[in-house]
């Protein structure tokens, strides 16, 4: 239905209510209960979904059935109802809003070349575009670094930024929060998020839930605020901001109940690692999960977003916590104003969706979580969900030293699949090994052991959104300065907060200089280390890793950990709360044991143990107390304006944007060439080559690298010969504007391994027809020559990881057609569809090992020629190469009509065009 009708209230549920002296009028849930029964015991992130149909109900895509069936979700509860649901707004990051751009300036030009009007294509949505994943930590550990940081990052992506300020000015409803000002989900926590929005409709004035989609996996960091949202591809972000509803089943539900408290020490990093542990071992993916019980009454906001933020990690479409006087105290600190605070109480308690005491929704499943049986940990070395108990990570690193493999149980298959190295036996720690490397830095004689800890990060959202967590790490510095204590030498230090709120709350707190003192100066406002942005290490540390094919570590305060994604000689990487980045920082190693062995010595000499540094409860209580609402109102009251390098910007005022030939950033791409009225029918693949033959637990770094690159490789090559020396490179992240590119680093992280080569690492495969080795991308350039179809053949949970359309769009520019694996991660198979490939899963029992794969077999799907159909079977015929030949079923995991629909189109984006054409 139009953003600006009215539903047609099939259950006669307009109401109204009175908030801070305003009358609004919403879809009252108890109205609609009056004739569907008790809708009190639907979980709270279902009654969000439910008031969206009733608000939205038009015949068309939304209809009584669609109500009925959220109803059955009660006594059933699961369903297998495809419902279309419509966020009030889009939240998008530079990454992933670059090339969204992109494609809506293309989506104008296939419009114009049409013969309409370009103005068709315009959000019809609120957007939200926060530049935060372009700035590196290409300067530290001086007070000069977040300046030279931001010179550096407007230098490198002025072409970027001025296509961005094209955008803001080519349409309507779009805003850009410039860089410098903090990272998306933290704005959004502090700043956008309204948990109840209202807009004017016929005169009236409608107050509904805050909801959205955004163009990063952690956008769920916002569930913490009671606002229901989730990580989408940039493609389907586009085609909801142009008015399409987001088609999905309405999901099953884990209840997760949370009870007591978290024990003195322990952190909220702590607690969201065990949960993230939890329930990926239980498995969530494609799921909703909702957090409820008696534990919620003490739990501040900032340590529900920190466990909402990580839902990606966990597996969850969103992990959502029910509005009550938590979220209002939140909304009240961060300087929402009083009549929004009315109105976000009055609007939950009316509509049930305000948490009371001992209330239990129905859910699909359930598990428990006592917080005072939380210890500390890190997660890694190299996935998110690979907890590891602080007392146990001395062990745990040698082990993985010893034998290849990570902590846990079965591991060594996957750090194989991902390309994880084999490292030589340990010794205790401060015993020299034999891959140690003399180092000489500052003038001072070092050594470079296995273990040492190169890149301490207090970075990312996740943490630096939490003042208990910040505010602790600055008491550890103010110990560890007080007695003495320094970081090693080899340790790239740096502090990226979210916000600049945080700033502000530590230098009043009085921890910032000792911070600094430590290394940890402010290097930006943004993702930095969490995003692959680390930046260079010191040539000699770089030198030493190499030299001694050491296995070195990061300590890191985000969320994610894949290999190849911290940096490229950095082989694991570990989670951890910001106190104890600051503790393996002054450490050095993780081979140590930090519940019995010294962090170093003061100044008389005397061993000094994390016990020693470690704050109270009280203390960490006491410095939060500093947290002041007039530091968010200060910090967001000009979060648009940007800096006067910003605003000195030249911005073309065309509606159609005027693309360059010469550009390395923003080129034309070809989704939409040749866009003709219909699609062209689909074939049945017919002896295709397969172009990858990947293990599990394959990312979304793995297939779109966001990191560095370097001169050899094909995207490299390209811009070489476009001119562009290999320092000016920047990142795979920050060149998604430019196909070329982004083909190029299809494949192509350092660390993926590719089956069909022996022991081989990074972006190659063997192409088939003359058997010698080559770049993924060089391959399928020349099956693309020969008019040969491609398929990619996959483990389990491919496509784990962020939200990332250039794993889909890459992967159809290189000509693959299907993807066989034997299950997806939730986003990157819709993105596939989005995209026009189609995401085939092998049947239980029957997998890439079994059917014997070595990647020079020659593929036939059937099925794909007739009529498209949710979950529908097709056949695979695999032709070996001695001529014998085997077959089996493939399901379909176009799970849903819409998606079948995109899927003829070619793309939920070539369908939105088809259709603005046609209605226009």
């Amino acid at each position: 239905m139009s953003n600006t009708s009215l539903s047609k209230d099939s259950l006669n549920t307009l109401s109204t209510l009175n908030a801070g002296g305003k009358t609004y009028h919403y879809y009252s849930l108890p109205k609609a209960a009056d004739t569907l029964g008790d809708l009190n015991r639907l979980p709270f992130s279902l009654k969000v979904l439910m008031e969206n149909l009733l608000r939205n109900e038009d015949d068309t895509t939304v209809d009584r059935s669609h109500i009925d069936a959220m109803v059955q979700w009660l006594k059933d509860r699961s369903s297998d109802t495809e419902i279309q649901f419509r966020p009030a707004r889009v939240l998008m990051q530079d990454f992933t809003g670059v090339p969204g751009v992109v494609d809506l300036a293309a989506m104008r030009e296939a419009v114009k070349q049409a013969g309409k009007d370009p103005a068709l294509i315009n959000p019809l949505s609120p957007v939200d575009l926060v530049i935060d994943h372009s700035v590196m930590v290409d300067k530290y550990g001086n007070p000069s670094a977040f300046k030279d940081n931001v010179a550096i990052e407007m230098e490198r992506n002025q072409e970027r930024y001025e296509f961005l300020r094209w955008g803001q000015q080519a349409f309507d409803n779009f805003r850009v929060v410039p860089p410098g000002t903090g990272i998306c989900h933290q704005v959004n926590l502090e700043y956008l998020g309204k948990t109840v929005w209202q807009k004017d409709v016929d005169g009236k004035t409608i107050a509904y839930p805050d909801t959205l989609v955004g163009t990063d996996s952690h956008t769920t960091m916002i569930n913490g605020l009671g606002i229901l949202g989730w990580g989408v591809g940039g493609i389907e972000a586009e085609a909801a901001m142009l008015g399409q509803p987001v088609s999905m089943l309405i999901p099953e539900v884990v209840g997760f109940k949370i009870t007591g408290k978290l024990r003195e020490g322990i952190t909220a990093t702590d607690l969201v690692l065990t949960v993230t542990e939890m329930l990926r071992k239980k498995g969530v993916v494609g799921k909703f999960v909702e957090f409820y019980g008696d534990g919620l009454k003490d739990m501040p906001v900032a340590d529900r977003a920190t466990i909402a933020n990580m839902s990606p990690e966990y597996g969850a479409t969103c992990g959502f916590f029910p509005v009550d006087e938590q979220t209002i105290n939140y909304m009240r600190l961060t300087g929402r104003d009083e009549e929004q605070l009315a109105l976000v109480e009055a609007y939950a308690k009316a509509q049930g969706l305000w948490r009371e005491p001992g209330h239990e929704p129905v859910y699909t499943d359930n598990l428990e979580l006592d917080m005072g049986d939380v210890e500390a940990s890190l997660a890694g070395p190299k996935r998110p969900q690979d907890r590891v108990a602080l007392k146990n990570m001395k062990s745990s690193f040698e082990l993985l030293m010893e034998t290849s493999e990570g902590p846990g149980d079965n591991r060594k298959a996957n750090l194989e699949s991902e390309g994880g190295g084999t490292a030589v036996g340990a010794q205790d720690a401060y015993f020299e090994h034999p891959s140690s490397q003399p180092l000489q830095m500052n003038g001072e004689k070092a050594r470079l052991d296995p273990g040492a800890v190169v890149i301490a990060a207090i970075t990312s959202c996740t943490n630096t959104s939490n003042p208990s967590v910040m505010m602790a790490a600055g008491l550890i510095a103010q110990k560890a300065v007080e007695k003495g204590l320094s970081t090693k030498p080899w340790v790239k230090t740096s502090l990226a907060p979210g916000s600049k709120v945080v700033t502000d709350y530590l230098r009043v707190g009085g921890f910032q200089d000792d911070l600094d003192k430590l290394g940890f100066n402010l290097v930006g406002y943004g993702c930095t280390t969490c995003i692959g942005n680390s930046g260079p290490l010191p040539e000699e540390v770089e030198k030493a890793i190499a030299d001694g094919d050491l296995t070195v570590a990061s300590v890191l305060s985000g969320n994610r950990n894949f290999e190849g994604r911290v940096h490229p000689l950095v082989k694991t990487n570990w989670l951890a709360s910001p106190p104890l980045v600051v503790a393996y920082a002054l450490a050095g190693n993780v081979r140590l044991d930090l519940k019995k062995e010294p962090l170093g010595n003061d100044k008389a000499g005397n061993p000094v143990y994390l016990k020693d540094l470690w704050p109270s409860q009280q203390e960490i209580a006491e410095a939060v107390e500093k947290v002041k609402t007039d530091m968010f109102r200060k910090e967001y009251a000009e979060v648009f304006d940007g800096d006067a390098t910003w605003k000195s910007i030249k911005v073309p005022e065309s509606k159609v944007y005027e693309w360059s030939d010469k550009s390395t950033y923003i080129q034309h791409p070809p989704f939409f060439e040749g866009l003709k009225e219909q699609p062209d029918p689909i074939d049945d693949i017919k002896d295709a080559n397969i172009l990858a033959l990947l293990g599990d637990s394959v990312t979304t770094d793995h297939i779109s690298p966001a990191g560095s690159f370097k001169a050899d490789t094909p995207a490299g090559k390209y811009l070489q010969a476009h001119g562009v020396e290999p320092k000016d490179f920047n990142s795979y992240g920050s060149r998604r504007g430019n196909h070329e590119v982004m083909m190029r680093g299809t494949f192509a992280n350092v660390r993926i391994r590719n089956e069909m080569l022996d022991g081989v690492e990074g972006g190659f495969t063997k192409f088939v027809p003359t058997g010698e080795q080559m770049a993924i991308y060089d391959a399928a350039m020349k099956y693309q020559e020969q008019g040969t179809p491609l398929v990619v053949i996959a483990g389990k949970e491919y496509g784990t990881g962020s939200s990332r359309d250039w794993a889909a769009k890459g992967t159809r520019l290189l000509g693959v057609r299907a993807v066989v694996a034997e299950s997806y991660e939730r986003i990157h198979r819709s993105n596939l569809i989005g995209m026009g490939v189609m995401p085939l899963q092998f049947p239980k029992g029957v997998d890439r090992k079994s059917l014997k794969l070595n990647g020079e077999e020659i593929i036939s799907i059937e099925g794909l020629s007739g009529e498209i159909k949710p979950g529908q079977t097709l056949t695979m015929s695999v032709k070996y190469k001695d001529g014998s030949t085997k077959s089996c079923e493939l399901k379909s995991r176009i799970d849903t009509a819409n998606e079948a629909v995109y899927f003829q189109h070619g793309g939920i984006l070539h369908y939105v065009v088809r259709e603005m054409l046609k209605n226009a």
